[in-house]
């Protein structure tokens, strides 16, 4: 038996019923046994591991954030730029992203501090480990509260950080025409999904409302029983956090995700909280807390309100073939990419693997210029699962 499940079985003891963001905050993030905690040992990166990810596909990955990086950063003023990377996993990607300004842009390294923002010491010691001959140039941080606020010139980016956020998982009672959340409690010695108490000042209505989920009343009317919607308003609260730091710049993140009207599609009434091992699904989100990932699909709505409120401006929302095809184009403008830089762009664009799965969003402060061409912002429904 795991730490993880010694915890979760002593909260639900005595017929405790617990919110099911609290049970994947401690499958993914007890320290030592949670699954990301275990990131650097057991689960495995990787076509041979567990999940495989942009970074893993290939160096180019890093290589064309940072190309594009360097584009960005050429337009601020000022002594000192900023990168700030939120989830970093084990560091692979700011490896990449630092080896290439070294190689390709070393007049912009000397004004370069690439921040790691990173709670958890177990996986900052491997990001240490692994960007050791970056170590002047790295610097660590547990939370974006910790920089002060408008102080970044730079940008501030994740990939694939806000899906693995824990998520609130609700569900539609058509009999009384409200929501209801979904707890977890024990049951036979296994963890099974219990009804939370409604409460007669529920804060749910109020906070779809503020997510974009707000359901009219004709679509109340039909709604089926058992709906579910799986919400995360920490993912909107993170992105107001990266935009208040942000002094000029851009603020960029990589992820699963939807706007807020495709989370209604009848093809979702099951939510998309999705449980992951060996590459493959699981069918019980429950089983095996600690040894297999836990995700949901990101409100980019609410991202990108958030950051609006604060004054930035949407620059860009698209899939990740999108994104990644523009800027390769100025990459390779004049040179031809090797066979294997093609093997690896293949997939990260590839609809089937990276391309559209994948959904980038961008804003950048007031008053900046893109270096690129803009065009249409991608689009705000598709067929993305």
């Amino acid at each position: 038996m795991t730490e993880t499940v010694t915890i979760l079985l002593q909260e639900t003891a005595s017929g405790r019923v617990i919110p099911f963001h609290r049970f994947m905050e401690v499958a993914l993030y007890c320290p030592i046994f949670g699954y990301y905690e275990r990131l650097g040992g057991a689960v495995r990166v990787g076509r041979q591991g567990d999940f495989i990810t942009s970074v893993s596909v290939g160096k180019l990955f890093g290589g064309l954030l940072a190309f594009q990086f360097s584009a960005w950063l050429e337009e601020l003023p000022g002594p000192q730029l900023d990168l700030v990377e939120a989830g970093a996993h084990d560091g692979a990607l700011a490896a990449d992203i630092l080896a290439w300004f070294r190689l390709r842009r070393p007049d912009l390294v000397p004004r370069l501090r690439y921040w790691v923002v990173e709670p958890s010491p177990r996986r900052q010691g491997w990001q240490r480990a692994r960007l050791d001959k970056f170590a002047g140039q790295v610097r660590w941080i547990p939370a974006l509260s910790d920089l002060p606020s408008h102080s970044v010139q730079g940008v501030v980016f994740s990939n694939e950080l806000l899906d693995a956020f824990p998520v609130n998982r609700l569900g539609w009672d058509a009999a009384r025409s409200n929501w209801f959340e979904w707890g977890v409690a024990q049951e036979a010695g296994r963890f099974a999904w219990r009804r939370l108490p409604v409460t007669p000042h529920a804060p749910w209505p109020a906070r779809l409302r503020s997510l974009g989920l707000e359901i009219p009343p004709e679509l109340a009317a039909v709604l089926p029983d058992g709906f579910t919607l799986d919400v995360c308003p920490a993912a909107g609260d993170w992105w107001r956090q990266a935009a208040s730091v942000l002094a000029q710049g851009r603020l960029l993140t990589f992820d699963y995700g939807l706007m807020a009207q495709e989370f209604l599609l009848p093809r979702r009434a099951s939510g998309t909280l999705r449980a992951y091992s060996r590459q493959h699904a699981v069918e019980d989100p429950l089983a095996d807390p600690g040894g297999q990932d836990l995700t949901a699909h990101v409100n980019f709505t609410d991202l990108e309100q958030s950051g609006e409120a604060l004054g930035l401006v949407t620059e860009r929302f698209e899939s990740q073939e999108a994104f990644l095809s523009r800027v390769a184009a100025e990459y390779w403008r004049g040179a031809a990419p090797s066979r294997e830089e093609v093997r690896q762009f293949q997939t990260l664009v590839h609809p089937e693997h990276f391309g559209r799965s994948f959904r980038v969003l961008l804003q950048r402060t007031g008053g900046m210029i893109s270096p690129l061409p803009r065009g249409p912002l991608g689009p705000r429904t598709s067929s993305i699962t």
